[in-house]
């Protein structure tokens, strides 16, 4: 605890960010230990999932922003205006990337199966597929986030 209090007198809003991301990915990793009863090492790190680390990461800098400079302040309107836009780009452009990759791969499968030769550089080729969020994994880390940016203590 005492070095967590240190870290956030060093830089409350970034600290509280970096803590909501990673517990975040932490929870990713527990739920896929869970739902598939295996671990899978890209949950620790990689983008998509239940719940969204992103959205934490940003709902939590919002909230130790207005915390620590107030809700009226330049510095929560900038943190206010960059979540939206990171967690809209969750659910919106990066969602349908995933969405376009699982379609992609399964025409790939397909083609090699039917004995495309010309294609066969693809044998061994797989987009990655979860590369975004629903409107649920959206919502549910912007809640992780906010209530972590109330909790964490002020130095």
């Amino acid at each position: 605890m005492t070095l967590l209090r240190a870290a956030l007198s060093w830089n409350f809003v970034l600290v509280t960010a970096l803590c909501a991301s990673l517990l975040a990915q932490l929870i990713k990793v527990i739920l896929n230990l869970i739902t598939f009863r295996r671990f899978i090492a890209e949950r620790v790190w990689g983008a998509g999932g239940m719940p969204s680390s992103h959205s934490a990461t940003v709902c939590a800098m919002v909230v130790a922003t207005g915390r620590l400079c107030g809700v009226g302040s330049t510095e929560f309107a900038i943190a206010a205006v960059l979540s939206i836009i990171v967690m809209y780009d969750a659910m919106g452009v990066r969602y349908e990337t995933g969405e376009q990759a699982k379609l992609l791969n399964r025409m790939f499968s397909e083609w090699i199966d039917q004995g495309a030769v010309s294609l066969l550089f693809l044998r061994d080729k797989k987009l990655k597929e979860m590369v975004g969020h629903t409107p649920i994994e959206v919502l549910t880390g912007a809640v992780l986030g906010v209530v972590l940016g109330f909790a964490m203590p002020m130095a």
